[in-house]
């Protein structure tokens, strides 16, 4: 069956390699916007379903990967910073706190979607501003939600981390995608 991974995403894509399964990738062109109230639950579930299926319309009969993913602190919602500044008052915003972090992955083969949704409990450490400045200078997080990469630098502003797949927080699910390939007849390994 011809895989697709429904984004532009260099750390999806990198994910997905792990399974050693062949694929190709397809930027879904999706708006993003969230809905007006929509809760943080509601709106990862709904971009990477909206993902799958645009993909899903471009490609009939191939089997369609999509994911999102957005930060959470006290009901508001954190997306990618997309500036160093923007990063910097997220992070800060953050510092000393507990947020969520969710994680929502769906697949579909034109017919029948499946989708999870994995949520990780996150509780950064006290930070100063000057290490919050010289950590976003060293990993650069403004394409990443809640403006940290936990793979890289970023694991040193935590305290503690509680959720089932450590894959989920660099942003695709690998434990719930694993599960939901199966339920369409991609057994691995």
């Amino acid at each position: 069956m011809h895989l697709i991974l429904a984004s532009a995403s260099r750390y999806k894509r990198e994910a997905l390699e792990r399974l050693g399964l062949p694929f190709d990738c397809e930027d879904p062109a999706i708006d993003e916007t969230p809905q007006n109230g929509e809760a943080p639950e509601s709106l990862v579930l709904r971009l990477c379903e909206q993902k799958a299926r645009a993909v899903s319309d471009r490609w009939p009969g191939a089997l369609v990967v999509a994911a999102d993913q957005v930060a959470e602190l006290y009901g508001a919602i954190l997306h990618k910073p997309g500036t160093p500044e923007r990063a910097r008052a997220q992070l800060a915003a953050m510092a000393g706190r507990t947020h969520r972090l969710l994680t929502a992955v769906a697949v579909t083969d034109g017919a029948r979607l499946e989708r999870r949704l994995d949520v990780h409990v996150m509780t950064m450490r006290p930070l100063s501003d000057d290490a919050i400045a010289r950590y976003v200078a060293r990993d650069n997080p403004v394409d990443c939600a809640g403006a940290y990469k936990i793979e890289r630098a970023g694991i040193a502003l935590f305290a503690s981390v509680v959720g089932a797949d450590p894959q989920a927080i660099v942003g695709l699910p690998l434990m719930s995608l694993v599960d939901l390939l199966a339920r369409f007849g991609v057994e691995l390994p």
